[in-house]
């Protein structure tokens, strides 16, 4: 990827962390950690990989993105708005009653979400099945999902990673926002579900790994994923949980709570929107 590009990139991302902190503030709750840890893969996604259309977002044909760590909504949903799905200052409505912007995402009510989510593991089973459907249908779309690592502790993870290998869904991508960090605290001490390459490819998938932060890498492992056409792909993506900002980062305390008035400001300081 060229120096101009991986500088837009670096901006979008920039801003996507500017809208996941002015919402989960203005909402006084909501989930900073993991969703800062994926704006650059969620950057890549909307901006360089998938194949959508804002103007369009049922249009059948589109790639779709399962947010199965749907907890981590305000970071889909910054994204979303800055590819131009629906305003960047409803962003500040985030959890209100009235918003279409709830805590977990509602593909019923807003423009761009592919899946509603929040109870983890479902949207690995959801993405396996959207996958086979659309192999069973002749189409080209492909077929993505972001999951958390501690979310990779519930079992029906392992059987929808089963049921890929099996079916040899080559058009199914899975990330692992590999954080280390989960509520409870290190994943590694709460339940460690690793080594995840072997275990994958154990499963029959193409094991990719790459850096959550680095816009080369990323580009370099979903290149791979679409490379291979005989699986399906797991991109192992080693992130820090809160990125971005300086207090948050991987800091457990700030899986799933809001920033007051002063430490908003940091984080706009560090974001460099002050």
């Amino acid at each position: 990827m060229d120096t101009k590009r991986k500088t837009e990139l670096a901006e979008i991302a920039r801003k996507i962390r500017v809208g996941i902190i002015d919402a989960v503030y203005s909402a006084n709750s909501g989930h900073p950690g993991g969703s800062l840890s994926i704006a650059d893969v969620l950057t890549y996604l909307y901006f360089e990989e998938l194949n959508i259309d804002p103007a369009n977002p049922q249009w059948a044909d589109r790639d779709r993105l399962v947010l199965s760590k749907g907890h981590c909504a305000p970071g889909l949903y910054s994204a979303l708005a800055h590819r131009g799905y629906f305003p960047v200052e409803d962003l500040k409505t985030f959890r209100k009653t009235s918003s279409y912007l709830q805590g977990h995402p509602d593909m019923k009510h807003t423009p761009g979400v592919d899946m509603s989510s929040g109870s983890l593991g479902q949207g690995t089973s959801v993405s396996c099945g959207m996958a086979l459907a659309s192999k069973l249908d002749g189409k080209a779309q492909r077929i993505y999902a972001i999951l958390g690592d501690g979310e990779t502790q519930e079992g029906q993870v392992w059987e929808a990673a089963m049921f890929a290998g099996n079916m040899k869904l080559s058009n199914l991508v899975w990330l692992i926002d590999f954080n280390g960090l989960q509520i409870d605290g290190p994943i590694a001490e709460v339940m460690n579900p690793t080594p995840y390459d072997k275990k994958f490819e154990a499963f029959g998938w193409n094991v990719v790994e790459c850096d959550a932060h680095d816009f080369d890498s990323i580009e370099a492992a979903y290149k791979a994923a679409r490379e291979c056409t005989d699986k399906p792909t797991v991109i192992i993506s080693h992130s820090t949980k809160g990125k971005g900002v300086s207090f948050m980062e991987n800091n457990v305390a700030w899986h799933g709570a809001a920033p007051n008035a002063e430490q908003y400001e940091v984080a706009m300081a560090d974001l460099g929107e002050r």
